[in-house]
């Protein structure tokens, strides 16, 4: 399971030119599910990014949470993630997981990342959408679990 995650001072998905869901500050979450991944790797990929310390204190430190800066997480399925681009040019998905499976995974992870107290707003699975963002820093991690 990989995230690439985006510090974001406001972030949208809007879909058929409709604005589908939006955030103000927090965090960006484009989530790729792979063969193989399960509610484990889930689970442990949505207390990594509660937890992840990318938000700044009082003395311009990455030391807070999104918990603490009472942050909002927007969740958008993207399967591009797990492409793999090492042989020649035109990307392979054979490590993408099915989309029956990657969109079951990609609903639990969503419901762990509320459980955790965590405002969420969700893209659509497998929709074509416009994801606008400002990102805050530019802030952007790739985390795999």
């Amino acid at each position: 399971m990989k995230a690439l995650i985006q510090r974001v001072k406001r972030a949208s998905v809007t879909i058929d030119g409709e604005l589908y869901s939006q955030i103000g500050a927090g965090m960006l979450v484009f989530l790729g599910v792979e063969k193989g991944d399960t509610q484990e790797n889930a689970d442990k990929l949505a207390e990594k990014l509660a937890k992840l310390r990318i938000y700044e204190d009082e003395n311009e430190k990455m030391n807070l949470s999104i918990q603490d800066v009472n942050g909002e997480m927007l969740i958008v399925s993207q399967f591009t993630l797990c492409g793999d681009c090492k042989k020649g040019t035109r990307p392979s998905f054979d490590k993408s997981a099915p989309p029956q499976m990657a969109n079951e995974l990609y609903e639990y992870f969503i419901s762990q990342v509320k459980a955790l107290g965590i405002p969420c707003q969700t893209g659509r699975f497998a929709a074509m959408m416009d994801v606008e963002l400002v990102n805050d820093g530019p802030v952007t991690f790739m985390v795999e679990k």
